[in-house]
């Protein structure tokens, strides 16, 4: 996977944002075994101390499960994931059709505007 890293925000927060991304998306799917910190960190070409704080959000959002013997696993509540599946959709709709707005659209304008690029 190409990971995306840019200056603007801690390097941590947006690998926390991008897996949870592939979590979400089914890419890992739930109650799968997930890779370790220095496997991920490698494919990163990130410090594993990053990755592993990283990991620790996600563990504490619930979307990781760790274990000592085991190794982390991705939740396998998958009411917790769709959850997050639809809140972080509403969060690209919201930004969407705000910026839309921004451009001038009318709610009608936006309608027919999807319409269009649906159809």
């Amino acid at each position: 996977m190409p990971w995306k890293l840019s200056n603007d925000r801690p390097i941590y927060l947006q690998l926390a944002d991008q897996i949870k991304l592939l979590i979400l998306s089914g890419r890992y799917p739930a109650g799968s075994p997930f890779p370790t910190v220095r496997e991920l960190a490698a494919e990163a070409s990130v410090n594993p101390n990053t990755m592993q704080r990283a990991l620790a959000l996600l563990e504490q959002d619930g979307l990781l499960i760790g274990s000592r013997t085991q190794g982390r696993a991705v939740t396998t509540d998958e009411s917790l994931i769709q959850g997050m599946r639809g809140e972080l959709a509403d969060q690209i709709y919201s930004g969407f059709y705000r910026s839309l707005t921004e451009l001038g659209f009318t709610e009608q304008q936006i309608r027919e505007f999807l319409h269009q690029k649906l159809s």
